[in-house]
């Protein structure tokens, strides 16, 4: 089985919608909306309302370098967005102690 969801995306737009109750992960361009339902659902314990998914184009790169200039190609990416139901949330961030 492949491993479903890479890692989640922390930005400031995400942990926005993370109020709302809505998450985004990084998750293998290869798996359904149903693999990240499960997924998520075994991984964090919670009952997932939807699932909706982008794919993300990889972006062209170049460098120049002592031999002239390089072109490269980043990976292609597969975001999901997940809404959970009312009242569940996920710890993303995991930061449980207070700062001193």
């Amino acid at each position: 089985m492949i491993e479903i969801i890479k890692r989640p995306i922390v930005t400031e737009k995400a942990m926005k919608n993370g109020e709302k109750g809505q998450y985004v992960f990084e998750v293998d361009p290869r798996s359904n909306k149903i693999q990240i339902k499960q997924a998520v659902e075994e991984m964090f314990e919670v009952n997932v309302f939807s699932v909706r998914t982008a794919r993300i184009k990889g972006k062209i790169k170049s460098r120049m370098t002592r031999r002239g200039i390089m072109r490269g190609k980043t990976a292609m990416k597969k975001k999901a967005f997940i809404t959970l139901k009312k009242g569940q949330t996920i710890d993303i961030v995991g930061g449980t102690g207070t700062a001193e």
